[in-house]
């Protein structure tokens, strides 16, 4: 078991068991109560006796929803500090894509060449930058000519007559690439779309 899966369960039985202990103060302190309105009988002490029962139940109330309340907002920030973190190297990975995308325009041309060594070495460096990116939570959003333009996934950057009727309101070219952090659009795909 991790340190933090121990940590973590050690702060749950103490949270319980500190619960534990003030509810059963509050129960003994009722019973205590109510032990003292069985021996004082008169009307005077009785009616004192229900407004102290009273006064703890209220206690009691606001203690648990105190609690409750308590649980409820470390699960938020815990929660708020998973996305924190899923997401932190956001600006990092922005200021990337620019030289990713230079690395690919850079390789579509050096494969036209006829040296086998240089296009293999640039391969081999674009494959290692991309697995690393990949690794650290950037994903590349699949857009290719003739899907559908969605306004809330693409950018259109222009409109032109679309070259057949099956490309009307369609995506006819992709000019840069998009990407996802997580699930974060980082960079929407910049594309053109037929009219």
């Amino acid at each position: 078991m991790s340190k933090k899966k121990t940590d973590k369960t050690k702060n749950h039985v103490e949270d319980n068991s500190v619960k534990d202990k003030v509810e059963d103060a509050i129960d003994q302190a009722i019973e205590d109560v109510e032990e003292n309105a069985e021996n004082n009988q008169e009307d005077g002490e009785f009616s004192e006796t229900d407004k102290l029962k009273e006064e703890v139940q209220k206690e009691k109330d606001k203690f648990l929803r105190l609690f409750a309340e308590f649980e409820n907002y470390k699960r938020r920030t815990s929660k708020e500090r998973l996305e924190l973190f899923k997401t932190a190297n956001q600006e990092v990975m922005s200021a990337m894509l620019p030289v990713l995308d230079d690395f690919d325009r850079a390789l579509n041309e050096i494969q036209k060449t006829e040296d086998k060594s240089l296009l293999k070495g640039v391969e081999l460096i674009h494959t290692k930058f991309s697995e690393t990116l990949r690794n650290k939570g950037l994903e590349p959003m699949n857009v290719e000519k003739g899907d559908d333009f969605d306004a809330d996934l693409h950018e259109a950057i222009t409109q032109i007559p679309a070259p057949s009727e099956e490309l009307k309101g369609k995506i006819v070219d992709v000019v840069e690439r998009g990407y996802k952090l997580g699930e974060r659009i980082i960079r929407y795909p910049k594309v053109v779309t037929g009219k």
